[in-house]
């Protein structure tokens, strides 16, 4: 199979999430809870690294702002703390 051209592929945007309900469970739980499906899949959620705490995800670009509104409206202590285009920015953040 052909490689993707620059052009075709899709932009990701690398979050850094901290807070006490930092899990794959709670994420997926409040970003289905306001978007739905659909918008959960365009998302292309990807769990990349998480320590305790601290979750590093991949998002599509153009869903940024959905995802940071569903975040807040959740109530869930779930806050954004970085936001990048690059994993290496994100992981090198304190």
């Amino acid at each position: 199979m052909k490689a993707l051209k620059p052009s075709h592929r899709e932009r990701k945007r690398y979050l850094l999430i901290k807070g006490k309900d930092a899990n794959k469970k709670k994420i997926e739980e409040v970003i289905l809870e306001f978007i739905g499906v659909l918008g959960y899949a365009e998302c292309g959620l990807s769990f990349v690294k998480g320590d305790k705490g601290k979750l590093v995800v991949t998002i599509n670009r153009s869903m940024l702002e959905k995802i940071r509104t569903s975040f807040v409206m959740s109530g869930k202590d779930l806050k954004i703390e970085k936001v990048s285009g690059s994993i290496k920015n994100v992981k090198d953040f304190k």
